[in-house]
């Protein structure tokens, strides 16, 4: 967090009442974290989720935080790859400590997230970890939740919005609207965005699957380095997330993802209609925050080209200070926020 995010706080007068704390009250707490943070070098005191619940939901015997009180407002974050639930750390102890109840899953292929059958196919196609969320919610008896996430979990959230809105209280993006086709994942790119999507040709290929599997924490870490370049974490902080990579189906997984965009592995025809009615770019009506990181390293569309495809109550916050893409980690004021408006919009 920087001087510069709290300059963002005061001029999008974020909604004192929805902390419990006056305009001052909430600009002198945030001060006060980011004092602390500068004291000690810019790393946070990190007090890691625990994922101590289990249950069972659709394909999956999913592993899961649940922190906040039990009759809260539900509060749904989905991380990305190659990152974990403590990506949600500080955002999920702020909302729950207002009073929401924050649900935190990792997704398929992470951490204890696991299989109920062998036979499942491990799917990375991204209609596919999206039905996990819809059955996640059921498993909880959740009937509508706010829903946030970036990254893989940012085009879950999207998808969630779009095939079941009456779900979806409310929605928090980074990096915008992310629904994607296979179709489109065919055209090609001007060569300096080709260049930045190195590692998905890179998991095209058989080598690269095998060098993915032997290096999968050192590719790891490169990914957070240049997808943040300005986010000093330490190696505390990343071997917290890496073991969630030791999951079984971690590799399979996150290879079909990225070769499912590209058209070159199959899905799973259950999933065919979802794919169908996302491959026409529809509309999110459910009201929206979409946040972007002056310093996201990763591919991602510039906010222009995605801001009319949300058609509800609509606001982007372009977060400043050096903030990558993993913007819930690296300011987690800022995201915690941005639920917690949105919260208060439906």
């Amino acid at each position: 967090m920087s001087n510069i995010e709290i300059a963002n706080v005061t001029r999008r007068s974020f909604s004192g009442a929805a902390l419990g704390l006056t305009a001052a009250g909430l600009l002198g707490a945030i001060a006060g974290t980011v004092r602390a943070e500068q004291a000690s070098g810019g790393q946070k005191n990190f007090v890691p989720l625990t994922a101590s619940e289990t249950i069972e939901a659709g394909d999956l015997k999913v592993a899961y935080s649940a922190i906040g009180p039990q009759d809260g407002s539900p509060v749904i974050l989905l991380h990305g790859w190659p990152y974990d639930i403590n990506s949600f750390a500080e955002v999920a102890s702020i909302l729950a400590a207002q009073g929401h109840r924050v649900i935190t899953p990792f997704l398929r292929g992470y951490g204890g997230t696991t299989f109920l059958s062998e036979k499942t196919k491990r799917n990375g196609q991204q209609s596919a970890l999206a039905i996990d969320t819809i059955k996640l919610m059921d498993a909880l008896r959740i009937d509508r939740a706010t829903i946030a996430g970036f990254d893989w979990g940012a085009r879950t959230a999207d998808i969630v919005a779009v095939l079941w809105p009456e779900r979806c209280k409310g929605l928090v993006s980074v990096s915008g609207y992310l629904i994607g086709s296979q179709a489109a994942g065919k055209n090609p790119l001007p060569p300096s965005a080709e260049l930045q999507w190195w590692y998905q040709y890179y998991f095209a290929t058989d080598r690269g699957r095998q060098g993915y599997a032997k290096y999968t924490k050192d590719f790891a870490k490169l990914i957070w380095k240049l997808a943040s370049p300005r986010w000093d974490f330490d190696d505390a902080t990343f071997d917290q997330s890496a073991a969630a990579f030791l999951n079984p189906g971690h590799v399979e997984i996150v290879t079909h993802n990225y070769r499912w965009r590209l058209g070159l592995s199959d899905g799973e025809k259950r999933f065919d209609k979802y794919e169908a009615k996302l491959a026409t770019a529809p509309e999110i009506s459910v009201p929206t925050i979409t946040l972007e990181g002056d310093a996201n390293g990763a591919p991602h569309p510039e906010p222009k080209a995605y801001a009319g495809k949300f058609r509800g109550r609509y606001e982007h916050r372009q977060i400043s200070g050096g903030i990558g893409h993993n913007l819930p980690q690296e300011a987690p004021t800022a995201f915690a926020q941005a639920v917690l408006d949105v919260d208060t919009w439906a």
